[in-house]
Formats: C-alpha cells, sequence, structure tokens
C-alpha cells in the first residue's frame, strides 16, 4: 500500500512546521489524527485520534467543542495519508511532529503524541485482521464447495 501513492514529503514538512492545525486523515482506518498546535497558560496543545468528518466545516466545529477557549483558526492544513501508519514513522515525520511540541516544551504533548501513534497502530492491526478474517468486508468471491 505504501509505494502506491505519492506524498510530497517535504509540502507536508513544511506544513507541520507553520500550521496551527494539522489533520492527517487515514481513509483505510476513517480516523484523523488531529494535531492542533496552539496553547495558552492553562491549556497545552491538543494531539488526539478523532473520527473522520465529511467536511472541513465539520472539523471546524469539532475543534470548535474540543477547544471552546480558542478562537476559530484561520485555516487547517489537511494531509490525507493513504500509506500505512508506519509511514509517517519511517518518512521521518513523525520525529519532526514530535519535535515540534518537544522544541515548544510541551512534554505532555510529546507523550500524546505516543498515545496517539500506539492507538493508530492498534487501530491498523485490527483493519487489517478484519480485511484478512472477512469481519465487516464483503467478498468479491466466495470459494465454491466441492462435494
Amino acid at each position: 500500500m505504501d509505494s502506491d501513492f505519492r506524498v510530497d514529503i517535504n509540502e507536508v514538512i513544511k506544513n507541520l512546521e507553520s500550521a496551527d492545525v494539522v489533520s492527517f486523515f487515514f481513509p483505510l482506518l476513517r480516523k484523523t489524527l488531529l494535531l492542533d498546535m496552539r496553547s495558552d497558560s492553562v491549556d497545552g496543545p491538543l494531539v488526539r485520534v478523532v473520527p473522520m468528518v465529511d467536511n472541513i466545516e465539520e472539523r471546524f466545529r469539532s475543534l470548535r467543542r474540543m477547544r471552546p477557549r480558542f478562537a476559530r483558526p484561520e485555516s487547517i492544513t489537511v494531509i490525507p495519508w493513504p500509506k500505512y501508519v508506519g509511514g509517517l514513522v519511517r518518512s521521518g515525520l513523525w520525529d519532526r511532529i514530535v519535535r515540534r511540541f518537544a522544541d515548544q516544551g510541551h512534554a505532555d504533548a510529546v507523550r500524546a503524541c505516543q498515545e496517539a501513534l500506539d492507538e493508530l497502530f492498534e487501530l491498523e492491526r485490527q483493519e487489517l485482521a478484519n480485511a484478512i478474517s472477512g469481519e465487516k468486508y464483503q467478498s468479491l468471491w466466495e470459494r465454491t464447495k466441492k462435494s
């Protein structure tokens, strides 16, 4: 799956380094890794795995519910990730995500990054197991039994 889709890593890095809010969505998992880099003296950054939404306005509304103390962000960078979760790590993107929080002194966000990564790996493992077992999937063809 990783080799079938091209992602401009340099463009993703540029967005990770400058955006206030980044949303990696994983179509296979129907989940989004939501990274809100904004913080103040009360609330630190947000790192959370959330359900995918149908459109950007829905994401703005969900972010507003999760972070009511913050104004609506100017924009949200949305990055489709049609690859395996491990691709984030192998590409070096994950280290850049964690480093951005660490460089700002947000140890809680660094821990939340590890928890989110673990959750994404587990969701992916479950999804692949379901695909193999056929659970939640419909077969294109079925084996015929010989009598």
